[in-house]
């Protein structure tokens, strides 16, 4: 019998703990929570100030049976789940659903797997910080009222099977705001003016020097009137001015700023980065993973000072204590550093390899000296008016933490590259140009959101936590409200006017503009459900609701207010919001839009969200002619799509041609395009553009999808032609009079006689009739 039980809440972590444990440790993992709010009820009763009710899922059950066993045969428990408030929880509800003895149960902490952490945390027990509990449960609470009760609310104005959540539904928000900004923005044209000048390098050689005039000008007749002033102009060196300037490392991987920087130089995803994350934590070679803190440990300093000693010298090296100004953050946390500093790389995966990469990099880089640049900036004059012209070039004197490691941007295209050395130069220098540009530009409109991108503005808002950003950014994408798509941009002209030996030209040259990958879209679904969000439950949608929900589960977590006080507080507010919403009724389907007249028979033409996604709509249903449908392609959106685009979708049906001396028709439907042929119709697979299938692409479907309807059917009864024996999609099964029973396993399906059928189905008749009735859940009181 083992002396002391660690229980820790993934096997992976529990085969490194195992490792620094002697022989009277156990250390089993319980898979994450062991219980939950039940699946498909509320869960929550708000009369008994919102206690939850859990229950052990299936998939559970046998997990915990072990634990109890385990528990029973041990000496001492010691709950060592993750320090965060999800990982206190998991404790929690160990001790609660174990039975644990409190005498012989002791809660340990740390945030790094090493032997050191595990066996002082050990020395170091402590009890349940039930506030911290408390937090998580309060979050979880609120989630599922606002998941239970909004989620109702989207079938019945939007359409069926829809949700809502409190983070994700801001989310959405941000993503249809920005893609609003973009559309409605209006770009402003100015000219970019650059001369190049001839100089001579310090070996005598003529060399280009770039330069760039110091306004931009706003019309292409002022840039025409000043590349001709500057026919007879002189150019000459008006000031030299050289400025040392330094560059400081940024501060060590928060959750945040880990999943953006992967993102940008490593092109992983949020979600993939904290499962590498996560992997590497679990083995033990970086620190917990799920952190909003900066700092560093003594300890950790020393060792990055000894490795950068160790590796350039103690000129790199420069101690730096960082704090955290993060919206809402806790500092008792440490940054996402290596475990052992000491260790440049590591035996992981891939990926995994990669990520550590970058965080060895970040952590050393943010020990070392600044980088030390010299900025020059040399002022050209223009003899015959009052403008002038600048040169810029800078130097690295000592490059510091870039030997290491350079942070990246989200735009980094808008990074201006002034890393040149200018040649030399002297005050009152008179200079010669080779020719000067004006080249039209335009105002850029704002970047759509990168999964990086919405992360840091979450963060900034103050809106959910570390733990909070990777399945909020998963939910969305998986609820289609928000897609991972690219834009192709379209072709824009402008104006390039050069003057050159004396002579001023102009040209029209052409560019590719709005053209992004991997960005956050919102679709038609998305938007619809953001606005009707936001017109109905604007407190919900509000950014600052959001943010101070956050600060009120911190003031939890700190014991400093009670968590059923704020579902209270919450509640009565938003319940009577939800059922004044349900009672309201309204004309027209939410997010419809009407785009006008059928211009040959005055019928309404509106774009609407239906049952199966956007579509076009012609006629109205309380018409005496039935409406008619078709579904919207993917480029074309609601908010954007004209009366005629909407009409160009009903250009069917198209006839093909013939098969088996019947016509081939392809038709649209409220379900989306089909092929007909001999009364019969056939839907057409995702992708298949019913404006471009020829006839034998469409006779290949008829045909596949006859092999199919024949592959369904293993065997009919001639006696009894309500009876057959189908293969499904869980397995063969018997069909009759529109309801299905299943075959036993032992049953070989072909065999089946139409008396044995019969059998099966009585049989299945009486378990149903003698099953336990389901107890209907008690009315809500109002």
């Amino acid at each position: 019998m083992q002396k002391n039980l660690v229980i820790v809440e993934s096997p992976a972590k529990a085969k490194t703990i195992e490792k620094f444990l002697g022989k009277d440790f156990k250390v089993l993992s319980s898979y994450g929570h062991i219980r939950d709010l039940k699946k498909k009820s509320f869960s929550i009763d708000i009369d008994k100030d919102f206690a939850p009710t859990y229950e052990i899922p299936a998939d559970k059950k046998d997990v915990v049976k072990n634990l109890q066993q385990e528990a029973g045969k041990a000496d001492m428990i010691w709950l060592a789940s993750d320090e965060d408030r999800e990982g206190e929880a998991i404790a929690w509800h160990l001790y609660e659903v174990l039975n644990l003895n409190p005498e012989h149960t002791k809660r340990i902490v740390f945030h790094e797997i090493t032997k050191n952490a595990i066996l002082k945390a050990i020395d170091n027990p402590r009890e349940i910080d039930m506030n911290l509990v408390n937090a998580q449960q309060a979050r979880r609470v609120l989630d599922r009222i606002v998941g239970f009760e909004l989620s109702p609310v989207l079938w019945k104005k939007v359409r069926p099977a829809l949700s809502a959540g409190r983070v994700q539904s801001v989310a959405v928000r941000l993503i249809v705001e920005r893609e609003r900004e973009v559309n409605a923005f209006e770009s402003e044209a100015s000219y970019r003016v650059i001369a190049i000048f001839l100089v001579s390098d310090k070996d005598g050689k003529p060399v280009e020097m770039k330069a760039e005039l110091n306004r931009r000008i706003k019309t292409k007749e002022e840039a025409q009137q000043f590349l001709e002033s500057c026919k007879n102009a002189a150019y000459t060196i008006d000031n030299i001015a050289v400025k040392p300037t330094k560059k400081s490392p940024a501060a060590p991987f928060t959750t945040s700023t880990l999943q953006q920087e992967a993102a940008r130089k490593l092109g992983f995803t949020v979600a993939q980065t904290m499962m590498l994350a996560q992997k590497l934590y679990e083995a033990g070679l970086i620190t917990y993973m799920r952190t909003d803190s900066v700092n560093l440990s003594e300890y950790a300093i020393a060792d990055c000072k000894k490795t950068i000693t160790g590796m350039m010298g103690e000129k790199y090296v420069q101690v730096r204590h960082f704090t955290t100004k993060t919206k809402g953050a806790q500092e008792a946390h440490e940054a996402i550093r290596p475990t052992y500093i000491e260790n440049e790389t590591v035996s992981a995966g891939a990926q995994e390899k990669r990520l550590y990469d970058l965080i060895w990099k970040r952590t050393i880089a943010s020990q070392m000296a600044d980088a030390e640049l010299e900025k020059t900036t040399a002022t050209i004059a223009i003899s015959n008016n009052g403008d002038y012209f600048t040169a810029v070039g800078e130097v690295i004197t000592f490059d510091g933490f870039l030997r290491i490691y350079k942070e990246s941007y989200d735009e980094d295209s808008e990074q201006e590259d002034e890393s040149r050395l200018l040649p030399p130069l002297s005050k009152g220098q008179q200079l010669e140009t080779k020719g000067i540009t004006a080249t039209e530009r335009f105002t850029q409109r704002p970047p759509r959101y990168t999964e990086a991108s919405l992360v840091r503005k979450l963060e900034e808002l103050g809106i959910g936590r570390p733990s909070t950003y990777a399945p909020t950014i998963s939910t969305i994408q998986q609820r289609e409200y928000v897609v991972k798509g690219e834009k192709t941009g379209e072709e824009r002209p402008y104006n390039v006017l050069t003057l050159r030996d004396g002579k001023v030209s102009h040209n029209v040259q052409t560019e590719i503009v709005g053209a992004e990958k991997s960005k956050l879209l919102p679709t038609d679904t998305g938007i619809v459900v953001n606005d009707f969000l936001t017109e109905y439950f604007p407190h919900i949608l509000n950014y600052n609701f959001t943010a101070n929900i956050e600060k009120e589960f911190d003031e939890i977590a700190d014991g400093d207010i009670q968590w059923n006080t704020i579902m209270q507080k919450f509640y009565t507010q938003f319940h009577p919001a939800v059922e004044a919403t349900l009672a309201l009724k309204s004309e027209r389907k939410v997010g419809e839009r009407i785009l006008g007249q059928h211009p040959k028979t005055g019928e309404t033409v509106s774009v609407k969200i239906g049952r199966f996604g956007p579509m076009v709509q012609i006629g109205d249903a309380d018409a005496e002619e039935k409406p008619r449908f078709a579904r919207l392609n993917k480029e074309l959106s609601m908010e954007t799509i004209t009366l005629e685009q909407a009409l160009e979708l009903f250009k069917l049906p198209r006839t093909l041609g013939d098969f088996e001396d019947n016509v081939v028709t392809i038709g649209a439907g409220r379900f989306g395009p089909y092929v007909r042929h001999e009364d019969k119709y056939y839907s057409m697979p995702k992708g298949v553009d019913p404006m471009e299938i020829t006839l034998d692409e469409a006779i290949a479907l008829i045909l596949e999808k006859r092999e199919a309807e024949k592959q369904k059917f293993i065997k009919e009864f001639a006696e009894d032609p309500e009876m057959f024996i189908m293969n499904g999609r869980y397995g063969p099964y018997i069909s009759y009079q529109k309801k299905n029973y299943k075959i036993p396993q032992n049953v070989v399906p072909q065999d089946l006689n139409l008396e044995t059928c019969f059998n099966i189905i009585k049989l299945q008749q009486e378990k149903a009739e003698s099953a336990p009735k389901k107890r209907k859940a008690p009315a809500k009181k109002k």
